[in-house]
């Protein structure tokens, strides 16, 4: 049975697939975001696993998103999907686990630069931004970051049962910790202006640390040295839910601000 319907961007051009489904992608597309929904759609409370962990992991092997009742931030690392719970622990997530929104891809590097005492976050996006304008702002990248952070912000939340919530209400369940010294890996991606509609732009960060033991979304960071992996992918393939109350939703709504709010607000818990 037919599970999405499909839309590709491939060099600039947008292209519906209405015959693909969730197992299609070709074995080891490695020039390819793969996208699952809209962060749209999830910034409205569209909490509904879409695809499996097992099928998300067919379309690539590093990336960022949450699963079915944004039950916690994911991280997908060398081919594992981890899973940051309310706690900010980590755990491996079962294939059978389901997922609303997610960005993957076969991670291939294309360049790197090292990256030495970086004070926050705002500094670390200046300095991969100078990059990303370097090699084509137009362009999408993942990008992971290892290191040794003198600190690290990060965020993860509950999950949420039906009628869900907006993600902007959901995230008031969130706690936050500061690891200081600590070494590991954030997972990034960065989506052109053009995303606008379908995800958020600019830089989008999840942590885990090098011993698979805490991580979640990155809030602020002062990073002490390290080195940023580029991988610069010029196709995007997004897969939507058939579901009749993904097509309830209506994207008139503008919902940068509460894009914004999800992304970067501390609630101060700790």
């Amino acid at each position: 049975m037919k599970k999405f319907l499909g839309a590709t961007f491939l060099a600039g051009t947008l292209l519906f697939n209405t015959v693909s489904t969730a197992t299609a992608a070709p074995a080891q597309d490695k020039e390819t975001i793969y996208q699952v929904a809209l962060l749209q759609s999830l910034a409205m409370g569209y909490f509904d696993g879409s695809i499996s962990v097992k099928d998300l992991k067919k379309h690539g092997d590093t990336g960022i998103g949450t699963f079915e009742g944004l039950n916690g931030e994911m991280i997908v690392l060398d081919g594992v999907v981890y899973r940051a719970n309310q706690d900010l622990k980590i755990n491996v997530m079962d294939d059978k686990e389901t997922v609303p929104f997610s960005n993957v891809t076969f991670f291939e590097k294309d360049f790197s630069v090292k990256l030495n005492n970086v004070a926050d976050k705002a500094a670390f996006e200046k300095i991969l931004n100078e990059h990303v304008n370097k090699h084509g702002r137009n362009s999408f990248y993942m990008v992971k970051v290892s290191g040794t952070f003198n600190e690290i912000l990060i965020r993860s939340e509950a999950g949420t049962k039906e009628p869900y919530p907006t993600l902007v209400e959901a995230l008031k369940t969130q706690k936050e910790i500061s690891p200081k010294n600590v070494s590991g890996t954030v997972v990034g991606l960065y989506c052109p202006d053009f995303m606008s509609s379908l995800n958020s732009t600019g830089w989008h960060f999840h942590f885990i640390t090098a011993d698979k033991k805490i991580g979640g979304h990155v809030l602020d960071l002062n990073l002490k040295s390290g080195e940023a992996q580029f991988d610069k992918t010029d196709a995007f393939k997004m897969d939507l839910p058939t579901k009749k109350n993904f097509h309830n939703l209506n994207f008139k709504t503008n919902m940068t601000e509460d894009i914004r709010k999800a992304e970067q607000d501390v609630q101060g818990g700790k």
